[in-house]
């Protein structure tokens, strides 16, 4: 059997640091561990360099769609196939990337821009990559904290928080997950996204909330579940709390709002 090849956005610190740990132990595997600071993804790499899984990193800053391209055409240049792609790279709703409106190169709103776009596209221009992978799976790292979409203003020019913006954007995320699990074969791709657990003691969760609630380990063990767990074959367009399925926010299966944000979605993020 050829390796896995899994690729996961954000590895170098959190649950993505974590679970490229986990991985790595597995043998006859490939991660592509992506990060935006080449220092740290070195670091991570020299760490997980005794571990049967053969390690490979990918640099990108996911806020500038030039880079989200660049990044698909590296991985697309030297990977044969994708097994599994892990959109975990994101950014909360307050530190340490703050709590005030933050506009990307692109003229996009920070939290937008990488929680849901930079994951769209590089879902998107992965796919044929997914296609010669399968069964291959797409995991998307979301929250049940969602918000609805302002189509009026989805950059949040007002009445701006960094909440609202991280739930608008990870109910996106979630939303456009489904659309992609209704475009693809499920016995080829499959598509699902989940909430790993709440509050854990990340430096996101502890610089801004202070405190955690549930453990790394239980995030870890539910996104590792939906990358690895066999009986997940075929199973798509799900929502999970954790192991559980659930239900996201209900704008999430209006086919009228699944169709707009998918239609804006790739506008946002064609290449330039």
């Amino acid at each position: 059997m050829p390796d896995r090849i899994i690729v996961i956005t954000g590895s170098t610190d959190g649950l993505g640091r974590a679970l490229a740990g986990d991985l790595a132990r597995e043998a006859a595997t490939t991660l592509v561990l992506h990060g935006r600071d080449q220092h740290r993804l070195d670091q991570l790499a020299d760490d997980l360099a005794g571990e049967p899984a053969t390690i490979r990193t990918v640099r990108a800053d996911l806020s500038e769609l030039a880079q989200v391209h660049r990044l698909a055409d590296q991985i697309a240049e030297h990977t044969p196939y994708v097994s599994v792609l892990v959109n975990n790279a994101g950014v909360g709703g307050g530190e340490p990337d703050g709590t005030d409106r933050r506009v990307t190169v692109d003229g996009y709103e920070l939290r937008l821009a990488v929680n849901h776009l930079a994951a769209f596209a590089l879902t998107r221009r992965l796919l044929p990559l997914l296609d010669r992978g399968a069964p291959a799976r797409v995991v998307d790292v979301a929250s049940l904290g969602q918000a609805p979409i302002d189509f009026d203003d989805p950059f949040l020019e007002h009445g701006y928080s960094g909440m609202r913006a991280y739930g608008q954007s990870k109910l996106a995320m979630i939303t456009t997950g489904l659309v992609f699990a209704r475009q693809l074969d499920p016995r080829r791709v499959t598509v699902n996204s989940l909430h790993p657990a709440t509050y854990m003691p990340t430096k996101m969760v502890l610089q801004t909330v202070g405190h955690s609630i549930d453990s790394l380990e239980t995030g870890l063990h539910a996104t590792r579940r939906l990358v690895l767990d066999p009986a997940l074959d075929g199973v798509t367009g799900q929502f999970y709390d954790r192991t559980t399925v659930a239900r996201a926010h209900p704008d999430a299966y209006d086919p009228r709002i699944q169709q707009q944000l998918w239609d804006l979605s790739v506008r946002l993020t064609e290449r330039r």
